[in-house]
């Protein structure tokens, strides 16, 4: 029997050993390791032990979760012969390195690919995935639900893993209000509010095979919309992947966002409304280069603010998306175009920041007058508050996919950015029209 180790981040680790390894004869997984900043904020120390109610009759004390630096010493403690890959939106260098590692301690390493880890559900499936994140893909996934659900379709969107908290709790959740809402860190939300919000169904946690039962049983289509750049655990019908020419060349060099590139039926080259002419080539060759066969798209990421006289001139605090510009590597988002085209001052808040958001600006020195809404624990949620008061600006203009107002509590006013797909060569009812038959409508 091989001892495994396996290399996460609480997301799609916990998926590779529930529909690989848990029941394998051959396999016993005997750690999990976790990797700051992926999903994890900047500790990676949410959780201990990977339950034994989840983990099953063979590890009967569950599974113990460690720091992914003591990697080494996990495989020396455990005598593993085996190391499994299992996060994504990382460079091809990072898996790289991880892989020197593990074989320098004397494992094998590995990455599991979609055939094993793929569930079949029994509806049709439309994915809806990217290259890096960030990318814009819930914008698309977010409009496809809705022009489904206009037809009469009843749609069950499926997210990647989120699970703060009790994980025997949180094995399957679902959304469908706001009520469902309550409790959520900032990254969760993030995931689910908008969908929430437009009356779309959401289901998330950590047992797969259970949410894909529960979701097929429910509707008619699901929607995977997924996280990061993760491949989907659910076998699509139609797998349309998302790419960021802001990002130019990242398509290629990101892990498993090339290989989701390499295995679209549809790319969507996104945001061109702010990207170069060059940009949008690089991307375009890089897509025939490696997919020829793949249907490419055009579209732009549109920002509107209901309000643009709240923002117009003011000394603004820009807050954007925490994982777009952390380990996704953006340097701007929506709100910081809001404020560019209402002619607001950005502040800077490096030399206001506190605690863990002091931490995370001086780890990402590309962040440029923005703030990352970090917000995986409580203490992060604290932090992040008390910056935007230390800061005290006339506005805070916020960029991010969840209301910020439901968590910080500051003088200043903050105005919520929206931002939706506009497609140059199609539209969101011919793009369904053109592909029913794909999809298995």
């Amino acid at each position: 029997m091989r001892r495994v180790v396996i290399v996460g981040a609480l997301g799609r680790d916990f998926h590779d050993f529930l529909t690989v390894f848990r029941d394998s004869r051959d396999h016993r997984v005997v750690a999990f390791t976790a990797a700051p900043s992926q999903n994890l904020g900047e500790t990676g120390d949410h959780h201990a032990t990977f339950p034994a109610a989840l983990a099953g009759p063979d590890h009967p004390d569950g599974i113990p979760i460690v720091p992914e630096p003591e990697l080494e010493a996990v495989v020396d403690e455990y005598a593993a012969d085996e190391v499994v890959f299992s996060y994504s939106d990382v460079s091809h260098e990072k898996v790289m390195h991880v892989a020197s590692r593990a074989l320098a301690a004397g494992a094998d390493f590995r990455v599991v690919g979609p055939d094993e880890m793929q569930l079949d559900a029994d509806v049709p499936v439309l994915a809806v995935d990217a290259v890096r994140t960030g990318c814009g893909k819930s914008q698309v996934s977010r409009a496809l639900t809705a022009e489904l659900e206009s037809r009469g379709y009843d749609v069950a969107v499926v997210r990647e893993p989120m699970p703060y908290g009790d994980l025997t709790e949180k094995r399957v959740e679902r959304f469908a209000d706001e009520s469902d809402l309550a409790d959520l860190t900032i990254e969760e939300r993030e995931e689910y509010e908008q969908h929430v919000q437009r009356g779309h169904v959401v289901y998330a946690g950590v047992d797969y095979a259970e949410i894909v039962e529960r979701a097929s049983a429910e509707a008619d289509v699901i929607v995977w919309d997924g996280g990061n750049n993760e491949l989907p655990f659910v076998r699509p019908d139609l797998h349309v992947v998302l790419a960021d020419p802001l990002r130019a060349g990242d398509e290629l060099t990101s892990h498993p966002g090339e290989a989701n590139l390499r295995d679209a039926d549809v790319v969507v080259v996104n945001k061109e409304n702010s990207a170069s002419e060059d940009q949008i080539r690089t991307v375009v060759e890089n897509v025939r280069e490696v997919n020829p066969d793949a249907e490419i798209l055009h579209a732009d990421s549109v920002v509107t603010v209901d309000d643009p006289d709240a923002v117009r001139g003011k000394d603004a605090l820009v807050v954007e998306d925490g994982p777009s510009l952390t380990h996704g590597g953006t340097d701007y988002g929506a709100g910081t175009v809001a404020a560019e085209r209402y002619d607001a001052t950005r502040l800077d808040p490096r030399e206001e920041a506190v605690g863990s958001i002091a931490d995370t600006l001086e780890k990402y020195d590309h962040l440029d007058r923005l703030l990352p809404a970090m917000g995986y624990t409580d203490e992060q949620i604290a932090d992040l508050e008390a910056t935007i008061r230390n800061v005290d600006p006339e506005v805070v203009v916020a960029g991010t996919p969840h209301s910020l107002s439901e968590y910080v509590d500051v003088d200043a006013p903050i105005v919520q950015v929206d931002y939706h797909v506009e497609f140059h060569d199609t539209t969101v009812a011919d793009f369904v029209d053109a592909h029913a038959d794909d999809i298995g409508l």
